[in-house]
């Protein structure tokens, strides 16, 4: 692996372990009779941080999303461009076959965008 990915992966690894350490640990209700007394004493406002943390993980995994995509697709779009110029500066006539690849390669970042737009809005 190179040292680029291995630096992305360490740090999807890093935001995946810090993730799971920031929620917190809710003890289970032992009998539904309990579990309606929490219901009918729970405080509005505590609702309203619920929402707002559910809020900032759908931000925070939009940006993910969008992130990877776009460093992916330029790492893609990188090696595909250079493989390109070079057989287009040996051969001119494969450039209409060379650019094609070139933008699928881009569409990486496009299927990134979708992705976190969908998370977004849904």
């Amino acid at each position: 692996m190179n040292k680029k990915g291995f630096v992305v992966a360490a740090a999807v690894l890093l935001l995946s372990v810090a993730g799971m350490f920031a929620q917190e640990a809710v003890a289970p209700l032992e009998t539904p009779a309990a579990a309606e007394t929490v219901m009918a004493e729970s405080d509005p406002a505590a609702e309203v941080v619920e929402a707002a943390d559910t809020e900032s993980i759908k931000y925070i995994a939009a940006a993910i999303a969008v992130g990877l995509a776009c460093i992916a697709g330029g790492m893609a779009v990188g090696k595909i461009g250079s493989a390109a110029m070079g057989a287009m500066s040996e051969n001119a006539e494969l450039s209409g076959k060379a650019l094609p690849f070139v933008g699928l390669a881009e569409g990486i970042c496009l299927w990134g965008f979708l992705v976190a737009l969908l998370i977004v809005i849904l």
